[in-house]
């Protein structure tokens, strides 16, 4: 290991197995492990007997706590950045510490490993030569259904992150975006030991959804097929939708009908915000 270096050390996204020889060597020989919650990475370094000195990082306290941190590297200390679980900094803070230190000359080095976007990827069947990664989708519903709409039309594969208590609100969004013919797969507690993989298109989904309680529990990684042809006409809700960023939604309904067609009133009620 060498001094004053900072290393991004990917670690188990579930199965404590998965990990490389390389993390556990340099998480028992860093000088200082920087964790996201020191409370649940604590639980893997004492799977591997691990008991280097921890301090956290975390989105409330990254930049106040950077300087202290440069200020230790500077002084020759070895730094290993973690993160709850996979790889830092995909959806996870740190990437502030890592810009500032490659900033301050001060060698950043991977340490490859487990990611939760390449694992569902890598089961979902659905084309990976080109994906698009969008992390969590807004909390808000207006939000998020904008945001799915700007997406609605997107050739790669997209890649999502969703939690327990959202994704059926999230899913049924996407029903309304992409279709309920969009194919699908569903990535649950990926690693763990009550770890499932749902496929199907969104209607379907959604309905397997609906009659397991136990299947909306957990950390989600839902995967979407991209849409099939770019350049193909968007259809009634699709076209309604954008519509509605220059008119009001009877009109933007009322247009929608008229040049895809469709019934201006379902149109209308399908327009109208949902309750969180």
């Amino acid at each position: 290991m060498h001094s004053a270096a900072l290393y991004v050390v990917a670690t188990p996204i579930g199965n404590l197995e998965d990990i490389t020889y390389r993390a556990v060597r340099l998480l028992a020989e860093a000088d200082l492990i920087v964790a996201e919650d020191t409370r649940r990475s604590r639980i893997l370094l004492e799977h591997y007997d691990i008991r280097q000195p921890m301090i956290s990082l975390h989105e409330h306290n990254e930049q106040e706590r950077i300087p202290e941190l440069l200020n230790r590297l500077s002084s020759g200390e070895s730094m290993a950045l973690i993160s709850d679980a996979g790889t830092p900094l995909i959806s996870d803070p740190g990437y502030r510490l890592v810009r500032e230190a490659a900033s301050a000359g001060v060698p950043v080095i991977p340490v490859p490993g487990p990611s939760s976007v390449t694992a569902a990827l890598c089961v979902a069947g659905l084309p990976t030569d080109r994906f698009a990664f969008e992390g969590f989708l807004p909390a808000r519903p207006g939000n998020r259904r904008k945001q799915l709409v700007g997406l609605a039309r997107e050739p790669r594969t997209l890649v999502f992150f969703e939690s327990s208590h959202r994704i059926e609100a999230c899913l049924a969004d996407m029903r309304e975006t992409f279709t309920g013919a969009r194919q699908a797969v569903i990535c649950r507690e990926l690693t763990k030991q009550f770890e499932t993989v749902l496929r199907g298109n969104l209607d379907e989904l959604i309905a397997r959804l609906e009659q397991s309680a136990r299947q909306r529990k957990g950390e989600f990684v839902i995967v979407i097929e991209g849409a099939r042809e770019p350049g193909e006409s968007l259809d009634s809700m699709d076209l309604a939708r954008q519509l509605l960023e220059y008119l009001p939604a009877s009109q933007a309904a009322r247009v929608a009908a008229r040049v895809v067609g469709g019934n201006r009133r379902d149109i209308y009620e399908r327009l109208q915000p949902r309750e969180p």
